[in-house]
């Protein structure tokens, strides 16, 4: 069944003032700058899920008052001192036996440094350090937490593994609940991706498999695995992986990936008919394109990361070579293949995929129930990836989910 939830209202432009410019539909803490307005947003859009902090980020901001928004360096200083100070905070309370509160603060500190990190390139041994400290927090959240986590290796391509944590889920209805793999996209972390919403999942008896693919987080950061327009690969070994654990439904396992991730889950599925389900969390149709009309605008785009980001996970050192890297990364011909239930989430006002390449997407997917789901600013969730409003976003997915995995 071909549906789609159309949300309260179908304007998608922006409100104008009297003079005839428009207002964003949105908030922004920097407002011009989109960039650094959609990394706080980003920060702050987690606070639901333990990830933040309201006054350790305007902090942040009050360090970054007056500087030049494409000044990278000065952000990661301002983060990465917010993580310093969070992390010595945790570190009091754990010395002091306050697991709570010690894991609460962990958690935090992760998130400042590696939002801090993730503007950087090409990498330095400092931003290292710093993304090294964000992995350590992090174990030690899930070492002194009440949600039970473990670090994992999946086998994938040519012996090599993908770095990832598999979270347990809570209220099981069985001794072998399903699972949700969840990668992220061009620029998110797996440890970021925990906190989109990783714990109410759980927390409906569904486990979830958190992931560094190909071109992501720890795995091309400390091993080179470089981003690859065929993610039916990584994603068909997490299932094998997946299969191997007593303590998976091998035949309830769910896809969901972010922002780029519209276009790895939707390519996984179509490859690989044993996926329960796919939800892509913010649509993709043609990414080569995306991308192509970037470098021809100089890269004055609504973007998430600086332009050069897309170099250092091909692993080339011109534009040229990563538009021939993204020439397959395509979704015609590819999703009139999947079968699956599939789920689209898609932000009216996404200024960095259009609201075309979602109504692409939704109208060629093979799978007989698909939907796509808009948001808008009225009820919230406009912005891309729903980073303006992720408790709305995240009971949708997880509702959708729970209704095919336990059918």
């Amino acid at each position: 069944m071909n549906t789609q939830i159309a949300s309260p209202s179908q304007d998608t432009g922006h409100p104008t003032t009297v003079a005839g410019k428009k207002d964003a539909a949105y908030f922004q803490y920097f407002p011009g700058n989109y960039r650094w307005s959609s990394g706080m947003i980003n920060m702050m859009g987690v606070a639901p899920y333990g990830g933040s902090d309201i006054s350790e980020l305007h902090r942040i901001g009050l360090m970054l008052k007056g500087k030049d928004g494409t000044d990278d360096q000065a952000w990661f200083e301002a983060c990465v001192a917010m993580g310093d100070r969070i992390r010595e905070q945790a570190e009091g309370f754990d010395a002091k036996g306050y697991r709570h509160s010690a894991a609460h603060s962990y958690l935090r500190a992760c998130n400042y440094y590696q939002f801090g990190e993730r503007f950087l390139t090409p990498k330095t041994a400092r931003s290292d350090q710093a993304y090294k400290t964000a992995m350590k927090c992090f174990k030690r959240h899930l070492e002194l937490g009440d949600i039970k986590g473990e670090v994992v290796e999946v086998p994938y391509d040519n012996g090599q593994s993908m770095p990832a944590y598999f979270i347990h889920a809570q209220n099981p209805r069985s001794e072998r609940p399903p699972c949700m793999v969840f990668f992220g996209g061009l620029d998110i972390t797996k440890e970021i991706q925990f906190t989109r919403g990783v714990p109410d999942l759980i927390k409906r008896g569904i486990s979830c498999l958190v992931i560094d693919g190909p071109g992501t987080g720890e795995a091309i950061r400390f091993r080179e695995q470089f981003l690859r327009h065929d993610y039916e690969v990584p994603g068909s070994a997490c299932i094998d992986y997946l299969q191997t654990r007593a303590d998976v439904d091998p035949e309830r396992i769910g896809i969901v990936a972010m922002s780029l991730g519209g276009y790895y889950a939707p390519r996984a599925a179509a490859f690989d008919h044993r996926w329960a389900c796919c939800i892509a969390w913010g649509a993709q149709w043609d990414y080569h394109a995306v991308w192509k009309k970037r470098i021809d605008a100089a890269l004055k785009a609504s973007m998430s990361v600086p332009g050069h980001h897309i170099l250092w996970i091909f692993g080339v050192d011109n534009y040229d070579d990563a538009l021939k890297k993204l020439e397959p990364f395509k979704l015609d011909g590819v999703v009139q293949k999947m079968t699956c239930p599939f789920l689209i989430t898609h932000g009216s006002e996404d200024e960095q995929v259009t609201m075309a390449d979602a109504h692409k997407l939704l109208a060629s997917c093979g799978s007989k129930d698909k939907t796509l789901r808009v948001y808008t600013p009225e009820e919230g969730g406009a912005q891309h990836c729903q980073r303006d409003y992720l408790p709305l976003v995240v009971a949708d997915m997880w509702n959708w989910a729970g209704d095919r995995l336990f059918a």
